[in-house]
């Protein structure tokens, strides 16, 4: 998984493994500097992505579990993306090669 900042700016693409403990460490960190840039306040992002003032300071709080359809919600008014790729599985369940 990736976290994309919009593309007019020249910041690197961010990869992460979901197992990655530091996952929700630098999502947090995303949402709040992004957040902070536009100028925005936890209340006001709430209101634009309609969800709770409370959701987004757990997303910026580092919450390793939160409601995926939310998060997007946030992460489209910020204008921030998620993208996933395909690597080499962790592991493969039994009998399969």
């Amino acid at each position: 998984m990736h976290i994309h900042l919009p593309s007019d700016e020249q910041t690197p693409i961010i990869p992460l493994r979901m197992h990655d403990r530091s996952f929700a460490t630098v999502l947090a960190a995303t949402v709040r500097e992004r957040r902070e840039e536009l100028g925005l306040r936890q209340v006001e992002l709430a209101e634009l992505a309609r969800c709770s003032t409370r959701f987004v300071h757990t997303v910026e709080s580092s919450k390793p579990t939160v409601r995926l359809d939310k998060l997007l919600a946030v992460l489209q008014v910020l204008g921030l993306h998620l993208q996933l790729a395909r690597g080499k599985p962790a592991s493969t369940p039994r009998g399969e090669p």
